[in-house]
């Protein structure tokens, strides 16, 4: 079987990290971008990268694909420019893997586990006991052909979460898998903190991000009293980026 494309969702303005892009931020010394890139392994070239509306420092051989338009953001609508681009490429058949960028611990099976489990349906999406990843998934492109045209057209759902109750799609669960959860990712600073304290744990881990952890906090102090509380839903559903 031919490998999968490859899009990383990398869209998202840190909003709650000050506006500093995930992508460049760096656990156990390497940037969460080129962390998830290793993770995901060979892949149908180019590894495609889901910019938003910014721009960022793309892995060797990536491509970056900007949101269609300014009226839907968040992970699916990074989804449908992967799907546009492929499509304009002459790409409409076969599969794509997708990861958010802030998963700093993303498997490095992450895409045989999920290629084992898809078998006859649409798409797959990692779980994790109780919690669950849209973003993390597999899907086939002749599943969700339609949905740069829907987006154009403003007919999409609102979320990958959405669009996976649409079409044929199961979880795969990996806590039989990893003696941690895996898709852990990375929205506040307290995330920075602990992740970080994690990769130092593992063989090379490295301190770093200390010049943006003191921008961080400045934003977040100037900031704390003009938010209301934080959401408490999992952490794909507080930011969908």
């Amino acid at each position: 079987m031919s490998p999968p494309y490859a899009l990383i969702i990398a869209g998202g303005q840190g909003q709650r990290l000050g506006g500093v892009r995930k992508a460049d931020l760096k656990v156990g010394g390497r940037r969460l971008i080129d962390r998830v890139a290793t993770a995901l392994g060979p892949v149908a070239p180019p590894l495609l990268v889901a910019t938003g509306h910014g721009t960022l420092a793309l892995p060797p051989d990536a491509v970056g694909v900007p949101d269609l338009n300014d009226t839907l953001g968040g992970p699916l609508a990074g989804l449908a420019a992967a799907v546009d681009w492929l499509a304009e490429h002459g790409v409409a058949d076969g599969l794509i893997v997708s990861s958010a960028v802030d998963t700093p611990f993303l498997p490095t099976d992450f895409v045989a586990v999920l290629t084992a489990a898809l078998e006859s349906h649409a798409a797959v999406y990692a779980q994790w006991g109780d919690e669950f990843y849209p973003p993390h998934a597999l899907w086939r492109l002749s599943a969700i052909a339609t949905l740069p045209a829907r987006v154009r057209a403003g007919t999409a759902p609102k979320s990958l979460k959405a669009l996976l109750r649409e079409i044929d799609a199961v979880a795969q669960d990996w806590q039989a898998l990893s003696a941690f959860n895996p898709f852990e990712n990375l929205n506040t600073l307290a995330d920075l903190v602990r992740l970080g304290q994690r990769a130092r744990a593992l063989p090379g881990g490295i301190r770093d991000n200390s010049h943006r952890l003191s921008a961080i906090r400045a934003w977040q102090s100037k900031t704390s009293s003009l938010h209301g509380p934080r959401c408490r839903k999992t952490a794909h559903e507080c930011d969908p980026r």
